[in-house]
This record gives structure tokens, C-alpha cells and sequence, in this order.
């Protein structure tokens, strides 16, 4: 799969290729039958413990596993600091009831072409509650043995302590009005009792991206019971621009941006709609690219989705969805890949586009269940990370969605307590 390893690289993934589709929602998302993928998070409340009680607090972690043979998946949760590495504390001082659990809910697919196990779990749930806030991993590992780790997922637990104010502007301290956006926080800090304004630290992140989050330690003023992060350059973004989509709800009919659906050799095929370059790449451009046009997204996030199903998660097929992006010269400072929540927002094998000199495209074939899909295309190198503005473009009207975590260690403190979320 490629670089996601460990739980250091604080990334929900699967780990075994032949896990796809991993999934978190939200149980009451999963009641109201939204279906959309969303980036949840639980909230301890006042009783100080997190039961699986309440739908909305809540998660439901899904995947499949692309064969008929059934797995023994167990797992266990992990507290990790703002950095997500293991905490030093005891899982005693973070979790009640076990502290490992198997998966025991999983049905296989109905009338599908690709065969695999659906598997599900609710978490927390009554074997296994959680009492401290921060972030965590929960490890799904085979067979019993934990070193045996198929898929990992990344969460984050809130007490909320204190309070934000933000917004977002285009008229930043690199430019006016151009390509990014800056970001202008305020953290109300009167429930807290600080005593160090370096105790705290903030984690933004844009679009549940995590390759171009920004941590913050040093507030640019200090109030009474109140830190303020104005004018600061990190936290300045490019603002990239909408994402593109497209729906492969139906195996007969082109969905949104589907140009055609084919069968061959047992396996469905989904060609979609040639894609326009909208960066500086493209003829004409600008210095922000083509001309910015509104349109609406889910900020990079999915949905499993099929026509004439009682239950999409069993009877949805797998398809080789088929991007292709014209080019005339290949980008010679890095690789472009296609991002988003599909890819878990990573830059791996996976999702890495090829050239192909003849046609002077760049195409990729990914192997996704029937849904809708956001995405976008990136040019990723190890100097500038994941930039939008060669393919797509970047401005400032773009319409983003920004995480701001709150994490909270005094002196002596013994790990990191995430005490506001916004």
C-alpha cells in the first residue's frame, strides 16, 4: 500500500490491499441514512465518560474485505499525544471495560460481481468506553495477533474547555485577494486556569487534510483569558479550488461526470468524462488559473451509493473508475496524483497518475465501490508537498472547510488533552 505503516503517520488507512472501502460515520449519520463519509469526532461530556449510548457520539467503522472468506479482525485503542505517538499513560487511565474487542458483525455481498465481507463495529459500545480526551488510534489487526495490523483509524476525543473564534480571508499578509487564504484564530481560555500560554497548542487543518496542517505553539498576543493567532503567515493556505465529482450510482446508466459504463472480463469499468486542466497549466490561464466558477462540493469527502439496493453496503459493486487528465508536457517537479477522501487524503501508489506520452494525458484506474466521489487533482514533491494551483488552480473565493483542535499539556501534565474543537 505504501506509506502508511504505522500509527505514526496519524492517517485513517487500510494497511491490507484487500481492504477497501474504509469507512467512518457518525451512528446517528448512519441512522438518518445520509450515507456521507464525514470526519467525526466524539465529545467527553461532563459525566466524564464516552458509553456508545448516544447515536450522535458515536462511531461506526466499516470496511470490506474483497473475498467471501471471513476474517477473525480484532481490535484495540490507543491514546496518542498532539503529535500521534503513543502516550505514555496506561490504558487504564483512558479506556473502561476491555482493551481489546473483536469484530463480530460482517455480511457478504449480494449478487456482485467482486465478492467480499462487509464488516462493521460501533465504537465505544459497552465492552469498551473511553473517559480522557486527546487523539487516538484504533488498531484492527488479523488473526489475534497484533502484529498483524490490516487497517488503522485516526479519531479525536474533545472536552470542550474553551472556545474559538475564527474566520477565514483572501486578503492575506503574502497577497491580496490571489491564490490562499489566512486564517485569524481566537482561543477564549476563561474555564482553563493557564498559567503558560505555551501549555497550549493548535492544530488547523484544511479539508481533513493532514500533509499540509499546521501546528502552532506561540500566540501572536496574549490577553486575559484570551490567545490570539492573528497575521501569522503559517497559517496562510492555498486556497486550491472546488473539487470535482462524479456519481457511479447506477452500472447501467452514466451517472455525474460518467461518460460511460463498460463490462469486460468480469469486471465493470467506469470511463469518465475527460477532465479540463483549471491551474496555470492550462491555456490561457492566469497566475490563479482559469476563471474561479462557484460550485458545490463535499470538500473532498465520498459516498457509497447504488440504485435498486435495500442495503448499499452488501450490494454495491466494485468498479475500475477511469480518470483522465490532458496534459501536453508531463510536470517535470513532481508527481500528480489524485486526492481526496478516497484516498484518505494520502499521496501513495494507489492514487499516483502515469503519463502516457502518446495520448499526452495523465490517467489513473482505481478500484472504488459504487458512490459519489469528491476529488481533485494535485502535483505532490518532496519541496512544495501537495500544491493544486499547476492542475486546478487556487483562489481565494474557494470554499473550504478548516479543523481547528485545541490541545491543552500543563507542566507536569502526563499527556495531551484536546480541550476545544471548532
Amino acid at each position: 500500500m505504501g506509506c502508511c505503516v504505522s500509527f505514526a503517520q496519524h492517517t485513517t488507512c487500510a494497511i491490507d490491499p484487500n481492504i477497501r472501502t474504509l469507512r467512518v460515520r457518525a451512528m446517528s449519520e448512519t441512522i438518518e441514512s445520509t450515507g456521507m463519509v464525514q470526519r467525526p469526532y466524539l465529545v467527553l461530556g461532563e459525566n466524564g465518560i464516552i458509553d456508545g449510548t448516544e447515536p450522535e457520539n458515536t462511531l461506526e467503522i466499516s470496511f470490506d474485505y474483497l473475498s467471501h472468506d471471513t476474517k477473525q479482525y480484532t481490535y484495540r485503542v490507543l491514546h496518542c499525544d498532539r503529535n500521534w505517538q503513543e502516550s505514555p499513560i496506561s490504558s487504564f487511565e483512558y479506556l473502561d471495560g476491555f482493551t481489546t474487542n473483536d469484530i463480530v458483525d460482517y455480511e457478504l455481498s449480494m449478487n456482485t460481481q467482486q465478492e467480499y465481507t462487509h464488516y462493521w463495529l460501533e465504537f465505544p459500545n459497552a465492552d469498551m468506553q473511553l473517559k480522557a480526551s486527546g487523539n487516538y488510534v484504533l488498531q484492527i489487526y488479523q488473526d489475534g495477533d497484533q502484529s498483524q495490523v490490516v487497517a488503522q483509524v485516526c479519531f479525536q476525543v474533545v472536552e470542550p474547555i474553551v472556545s474559538i473564534e475564527a474566520k477565514v480571508r483572501g486578503n492575506t499578509d503574502m497577497e491580496f485577494n490571489g491564490r490562499y487564504q489566512q486564517l485569524d484564530i481566537d482561543v477564549m481560555t476563561h474555564h482553563l486556569n493557564l498559567r503558560n500560554p505555551q501549555d497550549v497548542s493548535i492544530v488547523v487543518q484544511q479539508n481533513g487534510r493532514r500533509d499540509n496542517q499546521v501546528v502552532l505553539h506561540n500566540p501572536t498576543f496574549v490577553e486575559p483569558n484570551r490567545l490570539r493567532y492573528i497575521n501569522q503567515k503559517s497559517l496562510i493556505f492555498e486556497a486550491g479550488n472546488e473539487y470535482r465529482h462524479f456519481d457511479t450510482y447506477s452500472l447501467y446508466y452514466a451517472g455525474y461526470h460518467v461518460n460511460r459504463i463498460q463490462y469486460a472480463q468480469g469486471e465493470y469499468h467506469a470511463l469518465l468524462e475527460v477532465d479540463e486542466l483549471r491551474g496555470t497549466m492550462a491555456k490561457g490561464a492566469g497566475r490563479e488559473g482559469t476563471v474561479y466558477l462557484t460550485e458545490r462540493d463535499a470538500n473532498g469527502q465520498w459516498m457509497v451509493n447504488c440504485e435498486k439496493a435495500d442495503y448499499v453496503d452488501t450490494e454495491a459493486e466494485y468498479m475500475w473508475v477511469h480518470f483522465v487528465l490532458p496534459v501536453a508536457t508531463p510536470v517535470m517537479d513532481g508527481y500528480v496524483f489524485v486526492g481526496g477522501e478516497l484516498f484518505g487524503n494520502q499521496y501513495i501508489a494507489q492514487n499516483r497518475m502515469e503519463y502516457d506520452s502518446d495520448e499526452k494525458c495523465y490517467y489513473l484506474y482505481a478500484y472504488l465501490k459504487q458512490g459519489g466521489y469528491d476529488y481533485m487533482y494535485y502535483v505532490v514533491s518532496p519541496a512544495n508537498g501537495a500544491v493544486a494551483l499547476p492542475l486546478e488552480g487556487s483562489h481565494w473565493q474557494t470554499e473550504n472547510e478548516y479543523d481547528i483542535w485545541v490541545y491543552y499539556r500543563p507542566f507536569g501534565g502526563r499527556y495531551d488533552r484536546l480541550v476545544g474543537k471548532k
